[in-house]
């Protein structure tokens, strides 16, 4: 494939068949690379934030309003299939999710699989029909309704199309950029010769060795000399220079990338940049506008399609619990866990469920506890009415 072609697949794949010239210069070519390289860099980093902090919750799993971890919760906690485990799994599904605003998960023979590929057939009335479902190298012959699979989509605007609408004008600005800072560190000259003499195949081959070779070693080195033949003169027009400004714009127009990549996806942009200050304000805003919504999404498809309405009203679902996201410093909340256990709000092993530690199999540790600093109103005043100091 030349490099046109190349070009042409690119845009094809990365912005829908957009292409807007059919001859392109190599300047334009890596340009438009680079600018492909650093939106996809920008992509995936929040993609994979996502798909890493839903990883780490765990999805519970309810049989008669208890929880118990049985088959099913095996399946999505450990195992959902033969190739890959829960973690790989869900960065698949993530992934598949904000890639095409959409995703199916079909089950095979007791796996759930991811599909790479599908067609859809939508209805008003009647469940829609996914057909020519592939998973890896293999494409499923049979035709899946909705009732059969889980399908999720992420909005109904797909907002990566959108960002690269946005990038495809912002693009511009970065390759003005970048060929800007190589202008201003290039070498620039002006050279007088003699008119060539017409038929002289040895003055036309030592012209052409200075122009594309010996010139170009001259410039690329960092100290050197260049003879030049009789009735040659070369005149030096501009210097390098060495300011770092504007690497810096480069640099700024770059965040700008990963500053509307977040915000697409529901990142704070601080977070997807690595920003520590403000780091606990912009989590929980990350928690409470990307992560809260897109498990709650996933949650309710799991359970409308693998539980239903009759099994739900017992008190058999899936619930993803998203509270193991944020490591806990249990130094910085011993406080917090004394005043959840005093309070009678929870039990001890509620807590340490909550910190990421085993369970205690002991009656005890299943009790709740209650401060003689707690009372209701109501014993307090018969205590007063009583003369008994509460």
């Amino acid at each position: 494939m030349n490099e046109i072609g190349l070009l042409t697949y690119i845009r094809d794949f990365f912005t829908g068949g957009i292409v807007t010239s059919a001859e392109v210069t190599d300047e334009e070519f890596y340009a438009l690379v680079a600018e492909i390289n650093i939106r996809e860099l920008a992509f995936w980093s929040c993609i994979n934030m996502i798909a890493n902090s839903v990883s780490k919750c765990e999805l519970k799993t309810f049989v008669g309003g208890k929880e118990i971890k049985g088959p099913e919760y095996y399946k999505w906690n450990v195992s959902p299939n033969k190739n890959q485990n829960s973690s790989a799994f869900m960065h698949k599904l993530i992934s598949q999710l904000y890639r095409f605003n959409e995703c199916l998960v079909i089950e095979e023979n007791g796996q759930l699989l991811v599909a790479d590929s599908f067609q859809q057939t939508e209805y008003a009335l009647v469940d829609n029909i996914f057909e020519g479902v592939t998973v890896g190298n293999y494409t499923f012959a049979t035709k899946y309704r909705m009732s059969d699979v889980m399908y999720f989509k992420l909005g109904e605007k797909d907002m990566r199309k959108v960002t690269n609408a946005i990038y495809e004008s912002y693009g511009k600005l970065i390759t003005y950029g970048m060929t800007a800072y190589q202008k201003s560190r290039g070498s620039r000259g002006i050279l007088n010769y003699k008119t060539l003499a017409q038929g002289n195949e040895a003055a036309k081959a030592a012209f052409d060795d200075l122009m594309n070779n010996r010139f170009k070693k001259f410039f690329t080195a960092e100290n050197a000399v260049l003879p030049l033949p009789d009735g040659y003169t070369y005149t030096d027009t501009g210097s390098k220079t060495y300011s770092n400004e504007g690497t810096r714009d480069i640099r700024s127009m770059m965040d700008d990338i990963s500053d509307f990549t977040a915000k697409s996806v529901g990142i704070p942009p601080a977070l997807a940049k690595g920003d520590i200050a403000g780091i606990g304000d912009a989590l929980i805003s990350y928690l409470t506008f990307c992560v809260d919504p897109l498990v709650d999404n996933i949650a309710e498809e799991i359970n409308r399609k693998r539980y239903g309405f009759k099994e739900f009203s017992k008190g058999n679902y899936l619930k993803i619990d998203t509270k193991s996201i944020l490591h806990v410093d249990l130094l910085s909340v011993s406080v917090a866990i004394d005043k959840l256990i005093a309070s009678g709000a929870f039990c001890i092993n509620d807590i340490r469920k909550l910190v990421g530690e085993e369970i205690i199999d002991e009656p005890w540790a299943w009790q709740h506890f209650l401060t003689k600093n707690y009372s209701s109103i109501d014993d307090v005043l018969n205590a007063l009415n009583s003369g008994v100091t509460p």
